[in-house]
């Protein structure tokens, strides 16, 4: 139907179709698609027992993992108190798991059409937040033979003007390594020499076995900037509950305006479930 100016819409009652935002339509997880399909049972002669999932990380799924009772009664201190039923704070940057914590690390560093350098194999999310926000994924290679140590070289080969930050997962998802400290220190080194700052995600802190002993990025270094993920998820079995955080770590005051930046992201949402925020000290 013509209009005044000579421009023309539907006629009323015809809707075309509306089209999801570009960020939207760059957004694809793998895992969370493969997780939304149905699981059927091997029907093949070679076996008839059901497949076990192995799609995503969460110690609860067939129930001989259970969240200690000390953890359980401090969040229901926390409702019982009738004192967290607000909003919670949001200036404090605690987000709705680690997950969200990537999110915000990664959109606070990076710009669309920068780039991110990220571990390959490596944990699937961190290139769909990157493809979705239109910055581009260098993946650096972890080495097989070297305990699934990064091939330092080619990380560095990767760098340029516009590469924004280096994401670090350690222990690894999904090659289970625990890095040791000269090879912190060498990825430190990478960091310092081209001046990007780093993401450590340590969602798996001191879960190692065997003897190893973990140790956080951060306490190797007091001139590369760093913002460590975390959260409840996995040393305390309850990925359900949502809690997450970033750790500043910054002696040199290189994130002077990140800080800012991560504050104003955190801004957005209020933050997750304020009761169980509140039961973290003695959850801890």
């Amino acid at each position: 139907m013509p209009t005044a100016n000579g421009t023309s819409h539907a006629a009323p009652g015809a809707w075309a179709a509306i089209q999801p935002s570009d960020v939207a339509r760059r957004t694809f997880n793998p895992i969370r698609d493969v997780l939304g399909r149905p699981v059927e049972p091997l029907s093949t002669p070679r076996s008839s027992k059901d497949p076990i999932s192995l799609s995503i990380g969460d110690p609860t799924v067939f129930g001989n993992f259970k969240a200690h009772p000390a953890v359980v009664e401090a969040v229901q201190e926390a409702v019982r108190s009738y004192s967290f039923n607000g909003y919670p704070p949001s200036d404090v940057i605690m987000t709705s798991g680690c997950s969200g914590a990537v999110e915000m690390a990664i959109g606070v560093l990076c710009s669309a059409g920068q780039n991110i350098l990220l571990p390959r194999p490596g944990f699937c999310l961190y290139n769909t937040i990157a493809a979705s926000r239109s910055i581009e994924a260098r993946l650096y290679n972890l080495v097989a033979e070297r305990n699934w140590e990064a091939d330092i070289e080619h990380m560095e080969s990767l760098i340029d003007d516009n590469t924004a930050a280096i994401l670090i997962n350690n222990p690894s998802n999904p090659c289970g390594s625990n890095f040791s400290k000269s090879h912190l220190r060498a990825i430190l080194a990478v960091c310092e020499r081209h001046h990007i700052p780093l993401i450590s995600d340590e969602i798996y802190a001191d879960m190692v076995f065997g003897g190893q002993v973990f140790t956080p990025t951060a306490t190797l270094t007091t001139t590369v900037p760093i913002l460590t993920v975390g959260g409840l998820a996995k040393q305390w079995l309850i990925p359900g509950w949502r809690i997450g955080w970033i750790l500043i770590h910054d002696r040199g005051d290189a994130f002077a305006q990140v800080r800012g930046g991560l504050f104003a992201l955190s801004t957005l949402i209020n933050g997750p479930c304020a009761p169980i925020q509140a039961a973290i000290p003695k959850i801890f």
